[in-house]
């Protein structure tokens, strides 16, 4: 007799959906920005977050933002090179202006979102 089921169990390997995402925006245009971030080995990675506090956490109470689900952020995003998604990062820091020197060249351990970037657009 078999106590445990795993024929619905996802593998480990296999991304969880994170459903309805806070995503932040560019404001002041007619139609929404997405905005894009780089990580901190400079891939282009579309973020969103689990709740407008985290959001705000991170990014600063002013920024402006969207509900999107992942799908359709990924949908977005995709096309013009981010094929990332970094849900909920916790660090911010600005970008690099000059040449990376001393304990600045050490990898992270995470992506964090850095200069963001005009991304896609939505009616």
């Amino acid at each position: 007799m078999c106590l445990f089921q795993y024929d619905d169990d996802p593998e480990p390997e296999e991304p969880v959906p994170a459903g309805p995402l806070y995503v932040p925006v560019l404001p002041g245009r007619t139609e929404v920005v997405v905005r894009l971030f780089r990580t901190p080995l400079g891939a282009r990675t579309a973020v969103g977050f689990t709740s407008a506090e985290r959001l705000a956490a991170t990014l600063g109470a002013g920024q402006h933002w969207i509900r999107l689900s992942e799908s359709a952020l990924r949908t977005m995003a995709e096309p013009i090179g981010a094929s990332l998604l970094t849900v909920d990062p916790t660090l911010t820091a600005p970008a690099v202006t000059g040449p990376v020197t001393g304990a600045a060249t050490g990898a992270a351990t995470a992506p964090v979102p850095q200069a963001p970037e005009t991304v896609a657009r939505t009616a």
